[in-house]
């Protein structure tokens, strides 16, 4: 067994409450009382999600039996898991224990990076890298970028983009930050463009398609989304930007930001993305994986998240960023050229080039 509290800072409470010496802590293997003194960056969280956040592996459910159990201390008085600490604040975190596992080292990785400064920080994430651990997956971005940058304080995720989508990923520096974009998000203010390509005579230079989401598991409890009509009002605005043959390039603008949103809308819509293995056409996209003529083998999902704007969380100014098309789409586009119209592509759409 060990003691997951250790993660946290602080010291530990007094002498009274620990063992008398220790040899005899080690021998009993007796974890210790954490006082923990809030930060201004942790300061607006809930405790239950700061308990969350610096006892890893410990299950939610133990978390909120402690916190009703009144063992979980602010300011010395009870407190519920409702309760938003302040800077300053003193956390009493009692001794938490979980069963001794093995832990997995995370390797610390760097992302081309479009943005950095001491409010955020925004890559552009390859495709097939999920951006956090979970459901299968033992690390994503995140988990990387702080076992990459030991001395950052505070990184968290603002948004999310699917594991085989790439493209523009935004990252706190400042939990400041990370709540003045939440609410830039959840107002409608920001501005997220993606490209795609999927198969289909696509007919309309601009269409909206507005169809209600809903989230699902499947018995092996995997998530999907589809459209049913008490699901959440979606609405995603696509433009066609050239035709391949039997393929059209689109760019998708989000309008509301609900999970697998432009990939369902286009499934549902007749136009499967090319190269997605949950909604699209596994036929085609198996056959895509192999080259055929000047066509060649395309093996990733063709939705890339290629522009995003934004007002600063510090300045107020607008933000504009860009992450161009990946070179692997980009060749697969030019091995189509023989059933394009007109122009291949705009230079400013291609990997590291900028309008």
């Amino acid at each position: 067994m060990k003691d997951l509290a250790r993660f946290s800072r602080g010291a530990s409470e007094s002498a009274a409450t620990a063992p008398a010496s220790r040899s005899e802590a080690a021998s009993q293997n007796l974890p210790q009382v954490q006082l923990l003194t809030i930060s201004d960056e942790e300061a607006g969280q809930r405790i239950d999600n700061f308990l969350l956040r610096i006892c890893k592996g410990v299950p939610k459910s133990h978390i909120y039996r402690v916190l009703r159990s009144g063992e979980v201390r602010v300011n010395k008085g009870r407190i519920d898991q409702t309760y938003r600490l302040a800077e300053g604040d003193v956390v009493r975190v009692p001794p938490i224990r979980v069963a001794e596992k093995q832990e997995q080292v995370v390797p610390g990785a760097e992302f081309r990076i479009l943005l950095e400064d001491s409010h955020m920080l925004v890559i552009d994430k390859p495709a097939g890298v999920a951006v956090h651990g979970g459901s299968g997956v033992s690390y994503g971005v995140i988990e990387q970028l702080r076992a990459a940058r030991p001395q950052a304080k505070f990184l968290e995720l603002v948004h999310r983009l699917d594991r085989d989508t790439s493209g523009v990923l935004l990252i706190a520096k400042k939990r400041s930050a990370l709540t003045n974009l939440h609410d830039q998000m959840r107002e409608g203010t920001t501005d997220k463009r993606y490209f795609t390509l999927v198969q289909g005579d696509w007919k309309n230079a601009r269409q909206h398609v507005k169809l209600p989401l809903f989230k699902y598991s499947t018995p092996d409890g995997e998530r999907r989304v589809r459209v049913q009509a008490d699901g959440q009002p979606s609405h995603t605005i696509f433009s066609l930007l050239r035709r391949f043959g039997e393929f059209a390039l689109l760019e998708a603008e989000l309008k509301t930001g609900r999970t697998h949103q432009i990939r369902v809308h286009l499934s549902s819509s007749g136009f499967p993305i090319v190269g997605d293995d949950k909604y699209g056409d596994f036929t085609l996209n198996k056959s895509l994986q192999k080259a055929d003529g000047n066509r060649v083998a395309f093996k990733r999902m063709f939705l890339h998240a290629w522009r995003i704007s934004f007002r600063h969380p510090e300045s107020g100014e607008t933000v504009t960023l860009k992450a161009g098309l990946p070179e692997e789409c980009a060749r697969f586009l030019r091995s189509l050229e023989g059933g394009a119209e007109g122009d291949l592509l705009p230079h400013n759409m291609l990997a590291g080039t900028e309008e």
